[in-house]
Parts: structure tokens; C-alpha cells; sequence
């Protein structure tokens, strides 16, 4: 006891251990049952509560879901004939996550395919930034051989997936490109601005342009749906069940397919654009622009050199000419200004003496007869194509009176139609000029606007409209969908009898001896009305007028004339309108120019099988159709670049009999 206490310690009775020993079993029983009671909540807040959750989490491990594209609805032209419809093709993909041995799987493929080292590496890539069970694209449009040979050998490569599926097809082709425009994968700007999981999925396309591209939702459908069940380790174990998808819904179009088709094989060879209107309704009939590009080939995915000789063409096959072109509208314009001079009192038997050229300042303006018309009247100015007689005229009105003209009749309109994209060029007044020059309207001005030079611009369509609202004298609007017609157009405040006055001269352009007599219709008891035009893109210097004007056929192809051409049939009860202009085309070629265009494209809708021997005695002298030219075009862009010389080579020896 005295040793303890020197050392400070105490000493513990039986029944102090016993109540220490108590004290804390009970301090750690609680701690367990409580750990216990925290560990069942958890177990029956899982259970219970996020049952649903964990559900589908463990479902999704077992069963993968794969969306399946839907069909684009079809766009259909105004008799119900397929214009862009969905075909059947095959196709193989890859599913990242079920496949064992990545190298020994794409070294098959590329021995069954045939696919080159760059598109290997394509789709090398595409597996690294692929996820899980999302399908990575290998190939589309396989041939039957091929298809076949994969699906034989399916179970032996371990993650790739041939399949069949739809994609987008138009008929016509090239006719149709800038019409319709075209479809293609969607990029990461579709994905990002929707988070939709159809964008990711192989072989879905959206539109990229025209109007698959401006009716998008409407012709998209809904995606169907594939539940397969799987293993831990991605293994196919069976397939479960398939919601159909949803095809997109039908558009119908004002377009006439056959006219369509024709137009663009009657341009030719030729850098341009035609639009046919209905005179009753305003529905457009054909909108074709040419060159064109191949809406499959883009859909399918367009090589680089094709698409390079594409943009590197100095005829512009990208670009929409009927929407996006414009143009000086040449004397095309001499039956509006007729009609602008008619109803601001000028008398249709007011003469005009026209020498070949008038004096004004210090400027000389020149007709393009040479030695003159003559005296001549309205309807002899605009049969003839006088420039001096609308100078003459236009000069004593002022253009301010003219130009409100121009705006009735469509010209400088913007026209609600579905693209993107449109220009509608100018007419100009002096209010324009001083607006965005900060100069006065001057006297030469109103001559070169008198024939549809200097600031005045129109694309083709505008042209088109002008014809139709002059032959049929109401104020139609054009448009493509069909039904958008909400009833009769409003007459154009005119009068009657101006209008009359018009028509009878334009008849007289093509049957009367005027300068457009090779548009002639060759079909009994109908006629045509129209006027040509030409619309100079360089400037003809005095020098040049003293030794002779070039000619079109002398000059590079940017430096020659536009040609142009206005129409309606039949003169006395107006139906169809139409307007064609050739970027360069010069009135170089003959059955190229647009007289002969003209008169066949407007013969096709009232004798398709004049019209088709008219096109079947010329075509072939401009190396065949359509697709046989572009097909040649395509085999040039992607024919093999030649080797480079060696640089020991001897290239000073003499060249071989």
C-alpha cells in the first residue's frame, strides 16, 4: 500500500473495472447499431426509393439500345412523281466495345472492302473517339458481293455489324441540285445545338442545303428504335425487340419533274439559268440553274478532286443563278419601258428617227445596228431592239417615271420563297443614286437604265415574274410549295390597252421579223411572245468602235455578253412564262443561244415529244446528257496525277517520231 501511494498510483476495486468494462461494451454496441442502422437505411433507400434508378442502370448493362435513322419523307413534284425518295442500301458498321482485337477486325475488313490507308485511319479514329456501344460508320452503299461476304463471316468478326438501311436518292440529279439541295452526316455543330443522340447515329443524314435543308423537321421523321441483350463484355446475346421508325411526311412542289429534267438538259453546256412560271397561279414550273453539281454524289460524300474541279470551274456549278445570280437585264427590260412610257402619256405612233448613234454632252450612245433603224415606233423599237428610240424617250420622261414601273412588275423584289439565299439586285432611281453615292441622277444614267444597263440588276427569277405579270396583267407572286396559291392575283394598275400594245410587239419579236424569229414555235395555232436581250460586261472603248467591235467568240468567257430571254405562250391567252439568261453565253453557238432554248423548253409544255426530238437532234453535239458529261468530268478530276519527271532526266533530247 505504501509503495502505491509513493508512486502515485491508485488502486481499482472489482466493482470500478466491472462499471468501466459495462460503460464502454455499451458505448461500442451503440456505435454498431447505429452503423448497422445507417448501413440498412442506405440498403433500403436503395432498394426502395432509387429501385427505378438502379433498375435501369442494370438494364442498360444488359441490354444495349441503338437508334435506327428514320426515312426522310419524299419531296414529290406537282403531279405526285418522286423528285428525292429513300432507296434501300447496305451498309457495316463497328460497335467499339464488342471487339477483341481491333487490328486482326479492320486488317479483315480492309481485305473484304478494299478501302485504302487513309480511310483505315478514318476509321482508326473514329473508334478512339467512338463510346461504348455507340456505332462507329466503316462503310455505306456496299455492293451485294460485299454485304454478302461480311454477313457470312459475321460471327467470326466480333463487333462489326452489316446492316441494311435507306438513303436519300433523286432521280433527275444534277437538274434538281439547286432546287433541292442536299443531304449529309450531321456535324458537331447539329449535334451541340440539339444533344439529339439521332445526329451520332451511322447513316442518319440531315439537310445540308435548298429545301431538304429548310423543311428539315418535316421531312426528318421519328428514329426507330433496336433493344439487344448483352453480355459484361458486350457479347451479342439475342435480340429483344424493335420500334419501327416513323418516316418523315411528303412535300409536294410546284415543279414540273419532266419540264424540270428538260430545262436542264436544254441549257447545255452553257453557264445560265431558266424559270417557268404559271401565268394562272404563279406556281414556278421549272427553277434551273446550270452547271449544277450531282445531289447523290454530295449525300454519299463527294471525293476531294471532284469537289476541287467543282470550285476551281469558272462556270460556277455551286452557286444558284436563279436566286443568287444577277445581271444587267439587257433590252429585256424594252417591253416594261414601253409599258412605263405608254402609261405616262407617250402615244404608241410617236416616231423616233434612230442614225445608229446619239450625241449627248460629250458622250456618244450607240444602237446596236451600226447604220440605224430608221424612223420607227413603240412596237417597231421593241420588234427591232432600237436602243435609240428608248434613249430618245427615256430621256424626255426621266427615269424617276419608269422605275416605279420596274417595281410593279417584279423587278427588285424579294419573293418568300424556301432558301436561304437571295439577291435581288436594284432599280435604281435618283433618289437610290443620292441615297448611296451622294451624287445627282444624271442624264446618262436614265440612257443606260433605258436598256437595262448601267445600275440596273435583276436575277433570273425577277425576269421570269416580270414576263408573267406583263403577259397575264396581274400582279402574280411566285411560289414553290403547292396549295400556297391563295386565289386570284390582283390586277396591275395598268391599262388594258397599254398591255395589248406590249403583247402585240413582243409577238412581233418572234413572228414578225424581229430579232428573236428563231424562237418561232412550231406548233400550229400557237405563238410566241418575247424579247431577247444582251447585257455587255465590259466597256467598249471608241479605239475599238474604230477598228471593229470584237466579237463575242473572239473575247475570253468573262469578257463576253450575257444572253438573255424573256417569253410567254400562247400571245393571246397567256399561260406559261419563261426567262433564260446565259452567263457568256455570247449568242456564240447557235443551238446553245436562248432563242432556240426558248422555243423548246416553251414547246415541251405543250408538245413534250417535239420538244424532246428538237433536244435529241442537238444533244449529242455537246458530248451527250447531263450525267454522261458530268460522269466524263468526274473520271478527269480523279484520274491519276502523272508522275514527276525524275530530276536526272534528260529533257534536252530530241521528241520521237
Amino acid at each position: 500500500m505504501k509503495l502505491d501511494r509513493l508512486l502515485g498510483k491508485r488502486s481499482l476495486s472489482e466493482a470500478q473495472v466491472q462499471m468501466s468494462f459495462t460503460r464502454r461494451g455499451f458505448v461500442l454496441g451503440a456505435a454498431q447499431v447505429g452503423l448497422c442502422g445507417v448501413l440498412a437505411g442506405r440498403m433500403a433507400w436503395i432498394s426502395v426509393v432509387e429501385n427505378e434508378k438502379y433498375k435501369l442502370l442494370a438494364e442498360s448493362n444488359r441490354v444495349n439500345l441503338s437508334l435506327i435513322p428514320p426515312r426522310r419523307g419524299w419531296i414529290i413534284d406537282r403531279n405526285g412523281k418522286p423528285l428525292a425518295l429513300n432507296r434501300t442500301i447496305f451498309r457495316v458498321d463497328i460497335i467499339p466495345d464488342r471487339m477483341i482485337d481491333r487490328e486482326a477486325t479492320l486488317d479483315e475488313l480492309q481485305q473484304i472492302l478494299g478501302f485504302d490507308a487513309d480511310e483505315r485511319q478514318r476509321i482508326s479514329d473514329d473508334i478512339k473517339e467512338g463510346s461504348g456501344f455507340q456505332p462507329v460508320q466503316v462503310a455505306e452503299n456496299l455492293s451485294w458481293e460485299h454485304y454478302a461476304a461480311l454477313s457470312v463471316r459475321a460471327t467470326e468478326l466480333t463487333g462489326v455489324i452489316p446492316a441494311q438501311g435507306f438513303a436519300r436518292y433523286y432521280p433527275d440529279g444534277a437538274a434538281v441540285g439547286h432546287l433541292l439541295g442536299y443531304v449529309g452526316s450531321a456535324s458537331a455543330a447539329d449535334y451541340e445545338k440539339t444533344k439529339d443522340q439521332l445526329m451520332l447515329t451511322p447513316g442518319y443524314k440531315v439537310g445540308k442545303d435548298g429545301i431538304e435543308k429548310t423543311f428539315e423537321p418535316l421531312l426528318r421523321g421519328i428514329p426507330g428504335a433496336r433493344r439487344s441483350e448483352v453480355t459484361a463484355r458486350g457479347k451479342l446475346v439475342r435480340d429483344l425487340t424493335t420500334r419501327a421508325d416513323v418516316p418523315g411526311k411528303p412535300l409536294q412542289l410546284t415543279i414540273d419533274k419532266g419540264l424540270q429534267a428538260y430545262a436542264a438538259r436544254r441549257l447545255g453546256t452553257n453557264s445560265g439559268s431558266a424559270v417557268v412560271i404559271d401565268c394562272l397561279t404563279g406556281e414556278m414550273l421549272a427553277m434551273v440553274s446550270v452547271p449544277s453539281y450531282d445531289p447523290n454524289a454530295f449525300s454519299d460524300g463527294i471525293g476531294r478532286r471532284e469537289y476541287k474541279a467543282l470550285v476551281d470551274n469558272d462556270h460556277i456549278p455551286l452557286m444558284n443563278k436563279t436566286l443568287q445570280g444577277l445581271y444587267p437585264p439587257g433590252s429585256t427590260v424594252k417591253p416594261m419601258n414601253g409599258l412605263a412610257l405608254l402609261e405616262a402619256g407617250i402615244s404608241p405612233t410617236d416616231r423616233i428617227s434612230c442614225s445608229g448613234s446619239l450625241r449627248v454632252g460629250s458622250g456618244i450612245f450607240h444602237c446596236h445596228k451600226r447604220r440605224g433603224h430608221g424612223p420607227l415606233d413603240l412596237e417597231q423599237a421593241i420588234k427591232y431592239s432600237c436602243d435609240i428610240y428608248f434613249y430618245e424617250m427615256v430621256r424626255r420622261l426621266g427615269y424617276d417615271r419608269v422605275a416605279p414601273i420596274a417595281r410593279m412588275v417584279g423587278l427588285g423584289e424579294k419573293y418568300e420563297l424556301p432558301f436561304s439565299t437571295q439577291r435581288y439586285g436594284t432599280v435604281p432611281d435618283s433618289v437610290w443614286k443620292e441615297r448611296k453615292y451622294k451624287q445627282p441622277w444624271l442624264v446618262a444614267d436614265s440612257l443606260n437604265a433605258s436598256i437595262g444597263q448601267g445600275y440596273v440588276l435583276a436575277n433570273p427569277l425577277q425576269l421570269a415574274v416580270m414576263a408573267a405579270r406583263i403577259a397575264s396583267g396581274k400582279a402574280l407572286v411566285p411560289h414553290l410549295l403547292k396549295g400556297q396559291n391563295k386565289g386570284n392575283a390582283a390586277a396591275l394598275p395598268v391599262s388594258a390597252e397599254h398591255l395589248a400594245h406590249i403583247h402585240k410587239a413582243m409577238w412581233g419579236v418572234v413572228n414578225g421579223g424581229g430579232t428573236g424569229g428563231a424562237a418561232r414555235l412550231q406548233i400550229p395555232g400557237i405563238s410566241l411572245g418575247a424579247k431577247t436581250g444582251t447585257a455587255q460586261v465590259r466597256r467598249i472603248t471608241m479605239a475599238e468602235r474604230g477598228t471593229g467591235v470584237l466579237g463575242n467568240s473572239s473575247l475570253p468567257f468573262k469578257l463576253r455578253d450575257h444572253a438573255l430571254f424573256v417569253c410567254f405562250a400562247p400571245v393571246e391567252a397567256p399561260r406559261y412564262a419563261a426567262a433564260i439568261v446565259l452567263e457568256h453565253g455570247g449568242h456564240t453557238v447557235r443551238n446553245l443561244d436562248t432563242p432556240l432554248t426558248g422555243r423548246d423548253i416553251m414547246t415541251y409544255l405543250f408538245d413534250p415529244d417535239l420538244a424532246m426530238k428538237n433536244l435529241n437532234d442537238v444533244e449529242a453535239s455537246w458530248g451527250g446528257d447531263i450525267a454522261t458529261r458530268m460522269a466524263a468530268d468526274a473520271a478527269t478530276a480523279n484520274a491519276p496525277e502523272p508522275l514527276p519527271m525524275p530530276a536526272d532526266a534528260n529533257v534536252t533530247g530530241e521528241l520521237p517520231d
